[in-house]
């Protein structure tokens, strides 16, 4: 099976947020804006989101959502940023690539997180 690298899918995720409307779009890779930082007071761990974007004024997060032994900062990372979005009115979206949306419902239903799960391809 190939790994495959997460920073691979964040171009279809742009796509995809482009191609429903979103707007101010910043994303973690060359050539866009990179998105703001958000620092954890608890640890100072730092989170920068994968894409965000504007969509009916608001701010939303944009999430590559792959399986990964390292879960627990993915689930830090998530409940920081679906809290954010709440707070804003906005919503956190797991892109989940093919073979890996199972795997994002599971972790959305496991750890209660307010996030939309899209599949990508």
């Amino acid at each position: 099976m190939v790994i495959m690298e997460k920073e691979t899918f964040i171009p279809l995720v742009v796509k995809w947020a482009k191609s429903h409307g979103f707007k101010d779009i910043q994303a973690n890779m060359e050539g866009y804006e990179t998105p703001k930082s958000y620092e954890r007071a608890a640890d100072n761990t730092r989170f920068t989101p994968d894409v965000t974007g504007v969509n009916m004024f608001n701010r939303h997060y944009l999430e590559v959502c792959m399986k990964t032994d390292q879960m627990r900062g993915h689930i830090s990372k998530w409940k920081l940023l679906s809290e954010l979005a709440g707070m804003k009115g906005a919503k956190l979206y797991l892109m989940a690539p093919r073979g890996h949306v199972r795997f994002a419902r599971e972790a959305v239903d496991q750890y209660n997180i307010p996030a939309e799960v899209v599949k990508i391809d």
